[in-house]
């Protein structure tokens, strides 16, 4: 597959991934093709949120907007889609509904008939993700090498999350009911779609993703113990099986990062597994944390709180400052990000300007 593609142009986020040294800290931020920037919603029009991810010209078209948008400021592409094309791929109904987000219909509140089902579901990942797949072949090809193209997935507590409390949650009641009454069940549901993301990402290794991510957004609602008993085991197991399954297809390997959010604790214990890069949220300490992943030879992601992009110019300085100092700099074993997605409220001028001082103090250092 790669020979269909051109030669990379800037591949500083591939090379700061394998943890080489770099003239400056590459940049991205999470959900940077996104509701903030005018262009997306001309694009988008009057569509849904899943059409649009299940249209490839128009998941390729705003995919690149970001990269069109902030010339010479963003170092990578991520393919636009959604963590819960898994879910949906697994015979469950997911919409996008405005102002509340992606809604299940029928969660699965125990494990009934639906969940029986499910379980018993053989998911053909190539078939029912194909959109995905020609969407990132054809993001790769429209971008002609400008920066690498990352590909993504749901990590499988935050999937079963979504499967079994219907959507977002402040309270994560029956999230928690689940892993605590029917504990077997949820392993059991968790190695399935454990097995599915691993297929999912090769597939998309296959069609042209150049680093893969995976977001386990709801990590931080778990104790200490139960993400060691429910999410870390099959974190664990993606960074590990996915190279066995790539080399299989003949394919190389790529450079993996995890994004456990809200999760300070787990960082030490990812730092243990097969991942390169360990995403981070604003709730770690950049020097900190820069000390623990080299440590353990692992690159650092992010990490400042989104809301600097509500803020003044000497607010958003401060926070670049403290984290290139943090960060050893910025020259290695650092990608810059946000600690989170980019909301839909944040100005582009805003993040435009965060990316200037990221570049402007992290090459000066």
């Amino acid at each position: 597959m790669a020979s269909k593609f051109e030669p990379m142009q800037n591949d500083l986020l591939l090379r700061t991934a394998k943890g080489e040294q770099v003239k400056r800290p590459p940049m991205w931020v999470m959900r940077q093709a996104g509701r903030y920037l005018p262009e997306y919603h001309k694009e988008k029009g009057s569509k849904d949120f899943f059409e649009c991810c299940r249209n490839p010209e128009i998941a390729s078209n705003l995919t690149i907007q970001p990269i069109d948008h902030f010339p010479g400021l963003i170092d990578a592409a991520i393919i636009f889609s959604d963590i819960l094309v898994i879910p949906q791929a697994m015979g469950m109904e997911v919409v996008m509904e405005e102002g509340r987000g992606p809604v299940f219909p029928h969660p699965m509140r125990t494990p009934d008939e639906q969940y029986k089902k499910i379980m018993a579901n053989e998911v053909d990942v190539k078939e029912s993700l194909g959109y995905v797949y020609q969407a990132i072949t054809l993001t790769r090809q429209k971008l002609k090498g400008r920066v690498p193209l990352i590909g993504f997935c749901g990590a499988p507590w935050t999937l079963l999350s979504y499967m079994v409390e219907g959507g977002g949650s402040k309270m994560f009641f029956n999230a928690k009911t689940w892993i605590y009454k029917y504990p077997q069940e949820s392993k059991d549901l968790l190695q399935k779609t454990t097995n599915i993301c691993i297929e999912y990402l090769a597939q998309q290794v296959v069609a042209g993703a150049q680093i893969v991510q995976i977001f386990d957004s709801w990590a931080g609602e778990l104790s200490v113990q139960s993400f060691d008993t429910f999410s870390l085991p099959y974190l664990k197991q993606i960074a590990t099986e996915l190279p066995k399954r790539l080399a299989s297809m003949g394919q190389a390997t790529v450079p993996t990062i995890v994004f456990a959010k809200g999760a300070p604790f787990a960082l030490e214990r990812l730092c243990e597994s097969d991942y390169n890069v360990i995403g981070l949220d604003w709730l770690h300490e950049p020097a900190e944390a820069y000390r623990i992943a080299q440590k353990a030879g692992k690159v650092v992601q992010g990490n400042a709180d989104p809301g600097i992009l509500y803020g003044n110019a000497a607010s958003t300085t401060a926070v670049v400052e403290t984290m290139v100092r943090g960060f050893g700099g910025g020259k290695q074993g650092w990608i810059a990000n946000l600690g989170h997605g980019i909301t839909p409220y944040a100005k582009p001028e805003a993040l435009e300007f965060y990316l200037q001082e990221i570049k402007r103090i992290a090459t000066a250092s």
